[in-house]
């Protein structure tokens, strides 16, 4: 039944940031209403290939990113444009304990689904906006995505070698504000619990972005230096980064000065444990530009499962650096039930990335594979007493 099994989530968001939370609220057991566009449903919908196959191996309407994003949700399609279609979310809100949207600021006012009019209809609403900017500054009317975001929020700033920057191989501006939206959502909730008061949540991409910076802020508002792009390197350990070996790579993650001396004894150079340049990790870092390129010359004498086994031996924490085939067939990511697969309309099955969070006492149960665009609108309503609409 999941933890959240009494909640009502009405869904308003599309593309990744609103959806992944709103996702990840449904996996906690949460009933979600995803309100769509008759015929055109989510954009990301059409955000293919890869499409998913149907039993005829055929294309459905069903892209691999919405799929990523819209687990355990009741697809139901309602044209916000439409004032019949509107009365009939009304309705939706005055059952519901959550809504999340991520319309510019001020674009949900005209359809009377805006926060101010929301909690006239249920005062202990959730109301959670995601926005780029926020709902107040100069830029807050300003469109936001993800690859700008992580440009101008000072991710990509960081990230890259020193030849050229970098953005994630992910949304992960999206991600982190759909995460901070689950977190912000529950803290509300439990407010609400113990005051019967709801609220309105403000989140915006560019905010999240400055904010989970975490060491590199702090590196440059405590040291007063703007953090440089190390590539794979860690601007505060070393050794702390990949290393090209006689047949791939490896990603090599010392921690301490315990592991730094394991480290070097396995690559055969003991003596620089007692090098007094490389002493503690503040000198490591400090000599950063002498030791490396030791370390370099020593990784690439070995293939990568050689010192994989050889560094693990010794508890000096490494890995692989896999591509995602390899992480599927990781015997870890397989014991832990990373990949299963939902019951499908049109496909039979259709795989899944499963939740991280193992709770002990209401686990998450995966009952419902991304819905088909209006799948649930005619069910749902007639479950909630709610006429459905008359007119398109």
């Amino acid at each position: 039944m999941g933890p959240l099994n009494n909640i009502r989530v009405l869904d308003l968001s599309r593309i990744l940031a609103g959806p992944w939370a709103t996702q990840v609220l449904a996996d906690f057991g949460a009933t979600v209403w995803k309100i769509e566009r008759p015929e055109a449903g989510d954009d990301t919908r059409h955000w293919g290939p890869p499409f998913l196959k149907d039993r005829n191996g055929d294309d459905t309407r069903e892209s691999a990113y919405y799929l990523s994003a819209n687990r355990g949700k009741h697809s139901l399609a309602l044209d916000i444009s439409n004032p019949e279609h509107q009365q009939i979310i009304h309705q939706l809100i005055s059952k519901a304990d959550i809504v999340v949207e991520n319309f510019k600021v001020g674009g949900l006012a005209k359809y009377h689904l805006d926060y101010d009019f929301v909690k006239t209809i249920n005062p202990q609403i959730i109301y959670c906006s995601i926005t780029g900017f926020g709902q107040t500054g100069p830029d807050a009317k300003a469109a936001g995505y993800d690859a700008m975001i992580q440009a101008r929020g000072g991710l990509m700033g960081i990230t890259g070698d020193t030849e050229r920057s970098q953005k994630a191989g992910v949304a992960v501006a999206d991600l982190m504000t759909a995460m901070y939206s689950v977190s912000s959502i529950l803290a509300a909730l439990h407010h609400r619990n113990q005051t019967g008061v709801g609220q309105h949540i403000d989140l915006a991409l560019l905010d999240t972005q400055v904010a989970w910076l975490a060491n590199q802020n702090m590196n440059y508002l405590v040291g007063g230096q703007v953090p440089e792009r190390y590539g794979t390197a860690h601007p505060n350990i070393v050794p702390y980064q990949s290393f090209v070996t006689q047949d791939g790579e490896l990603m090599l993650a010392v921690g301490n000065d315990r592991q730094f001396k394991a480290c070097v004894i396995v690559l055969g150079q003991a003596a620089l444990a007692d090098d007094e340049r490389f002493l503690s990790n503040h000198l490591r870092v400090k000599n950063r530009e002498i030791l490396l390129p030791i370390l370099v010359a020593l990784f690439i004498k070995q293939t990568t499962e050689h010192w994989l086994a050889a560094l693990s031996e010794v508890k000096v924490p490494c890995g692989p650096i896999n591509n995602l085939a390899q992480v599927f067939a990781d015997k870890q990511v397989q014991h832990r039930n990373m990949q299963f697969e939902l019951d499908h309309l049109s496909a039979g099955k259709v795989p899944m990335v499963a939740n991280p969070v193992k709770f002990s006492k209401t686990p998450v149960e995966y009952h419902k594979a991304p819905p088909e665009l209006g799948a649930d609108t005619a069910r749902v309503l007639a479950e909630l007493g709610i006429s459905p609409p008359q007119s398109d």
